[in-house]
């Protein structure tokens, strides 16, 4: 089966589990099987009047024991196989949760966050009872059912048990047909489901839009519909699960008609007794489980199935950027360098950037600025190998990036992006992101260079103050200063500043840059901004139009140029003026 081939790592690696559990089903099934016996022959010795008081005594304590020691098997088999399940489900989501961090930004472009979230939830969930509650119905069918049908066979009548089983035949072909397409409205419906999860991060993400155009009646019918949409496709899953219960009974039901007809005409044929009969319809109904189970592990297995195949997509799914099979060993980087560097995103025609290069040795900063769209943030985006780049264009200590390992590379790097995630956690947790055991000195001197420290002196709880959903608590300028000092706390080697500085003022915004220059002296910075401010320090300026260079220099250099950053700069001069 297509399950166990996808999971065949783990039935590997519990197989000593899963035999302890399977062997003391197997035992419980064959113990389940001497009461009827016990019972039939008691019936008989009534009948026949030879059933003695010690006898009967004797019958009960066994079948007292018989109770107590199926309790304790039952208890020891659930334990271990539900324990297995349970394992699987934390196996599959740190696999699922590693395989995401290893993923690239095309990847999340493909799948949404609402299908991923299904894909840890529903569908690990569904692999799991496959894994658990599937394997006991698979069991409980074939060993159930083998073991009742051998007691029928030796301890009542063949033919007996041959005629009653002639329905089974038609369950086994009714299930098979309900299966498969129980498969494919649940892969449907496990989409849906997806749909709707993405619809209740946006709306409750983008709260505060949909309040401030008052959208909130349309946002609710919206979303009325995408749930309608769910529970109309789970409730065609649900119909055919309806549809097994029902078919199993009426299967049962004649074949209860059938033993107890001709069952009967046996007993007045003599060919049995009426205690065998009894026996039989006791047996008879111990094989209602088994062919329930059937059932249900049809239903079960389509399920796990369907979502194997789901998280075996994802799992397959390969990074765009790949570690050298044979890197090379750089100590620190020296210099970075662009040699006629161009990059297009994987899902876009034209390129972002094309023919760009530049120098710059270790201590020295970079300003890059340009218009909106100039590809200043995919510049920057590079250094942190996001995405595949050509050979021999991006340099680090002369090396080529491609050829240095993926982790060497991301620990010298510290990123402030534009659109800063914050996690609902305290301001130190949030800060101490990248260095989870930071000293409270650290954390301390990472916040003053960012200027952050009038801020959370006012906040009632200080640093164990919660910033709420996305940081939903701070304002613009807060969540950027706690951002940058998020990563002015780990003191790489490179320091990436994605127009970090937009929401604070100029008087915080020269603070901030003059800690960096002095905290940071010998180590590399790249600063991307609209603010010309920000970058006037910088060792080396260049101005991006259309994914280009169009000029380049110091300062200085740029303002003698009398291009497009004079004017800008003029311009910023004059509103600054003017604001004071």
């Amino acid at each position: 089966m297509k399950f166990i081939e996808r999971l065949s790592w783990f039935f590997k690696d519990r197989w000593l589990s899963y035999t302890i559990a399977i062997s003391l089903m197997t035992i419980v099934s064959l113990l389940s099987s001497i009461p009827p016996k016990l019972i039939g022959d008691t019936v008989d010795q009534i009948r026949l009047g030879q059933l003695t008081g010690d006898e009967l005594r004797d019958t009960v304590l066994l079948l007292i024991g018989l109770s107590l020691l199926l309790y304790v098997l039952v208890y020891f088999w659930i334990t271990t196989l539900f324990g297995n399940s349970a394992l699987i489900e934390k196996v599959l989501r740190g696999r699922l949760l590693a395989q995401l961090t290893r993923m690239k930004p095309s990847f999340f472009q493909r799948n949404s966050t609402g299908q991923l979230m299904a894909l840890a939830t529903n569908d690990v969930l569904a692999i799991g009872q496959t894994a658990g509650y599937g394997v006991m119905t698979l069991v409980n069918t074939v060993v159930g059912a083998s073991v009742v049908i051998v007691m029928m066979t030796f301890f009542v009548s063949f033919k007996l048990m041959i005629v009653a089983l002639i329905p089974l035949p038609l369950l086994a072909f009714a299930i098979s047909k309900l299966g498969g397409k129980i498969r494919i409205r649940f892969m449907a419906a496990q989409a849906s489901f997806g749909k709707m999860n993405d619809h209740a991060l946006e709306s409750i993400s983008g709260i505060r839009v949909i309040r401030s155009y008052v959208q909130e009646n349309h946002d609710l019918a919206a979303f009325d519909k995408v749930t309608a949409d769910v529970m109309d496709k789970n409730k065609k899953v649900s119909l055919l699960n309806a549809m097994f219960h029902p078919l199993i009974s009426i299967i049962v039901g004649i074949s209860y008609a059938i033993s107890l007809g001709y069952g009967s005409y046996l007993v007045f044929q003599k060919e049995i007794m009426i205690g065998q009969l009894i026996t039989f319809n006791i047996y008879l109904g111990m094989l209602i489980w088994p062919m329930i189970a059937f059932g249900e592990f049809i239903n079960v297995l389509q399920r796990g199935t369907a979502s194997a195949d789901r998280l075996a997509e994802a799992f397959a799914e390969q990074s765009d950027v790949k570690d050298p099979e044979h890197p090379v060993n750089v100590d620190f980087p020296t210099s970075i360098e662009l040699k006629h560097f161009g990059f297009t995103y994987p899902t876009a025609n034209a390129a972002s950037l094309t023919d760009v290069s530049f120098r710059l040795e270790r201590g020295q900063t970079l300003g890059i600025v340009g218009r909106t769209g100039s590809g200043k943030s995919t510049l920057l985006k590079q250094l942190l190998r996001q995405y595949p780049v050509q050979s021999n264009e991006l340099f680090l200590s002369e090396t080529p990036i491609e050829q240095i390992s993926l982790d060497v590379v991301k620990r010298w790097v510290a990123y402030v992006p534009q659109e800063h995630l914050l996690l609902s956690k305290s301001i130190r947790d949030n800060i101490a992101l990248g260095k989870p055991n930071a000293s409270p000195e650290e954390i301390a001197k990472a916040i003053e260079m960012a200027s952050f420290t009038s801020d959370i002196a006012g906040m009632p709880e200080g640093l164990d103050t919660i910033v709420g959903e996305n940081g939903v608590m701070l304002s613009g300028g807060q969540k950027q200063r706690l951002a940058i000092a998020r990563a002015l706390l780990i003191d790489s080697e490179i320091l990436l500043l994605d127009d970090s500085l937009s929401a604070v003022d100029a008087r915080t915004e020269s603070r901030i840059l003059h800690h960096i220059r002095l905290e940071r002296a010998g180590k590399t910075t790249l600063i991307s901004t609209h603010r010309l401010s920000a970058v006037s320090h910088s060792d080396w300026i260049i101005v991006l139009n259309d994914g280009r260079v169009i000029e380049e220099g110091t300062h200085e250099q740029l303002i003698l140029f009398g291009g497009w950053y004079k004017e800008q700069w003029d311009r910023q001069q004059m509103e600054a003026s003017l604001e004071e």
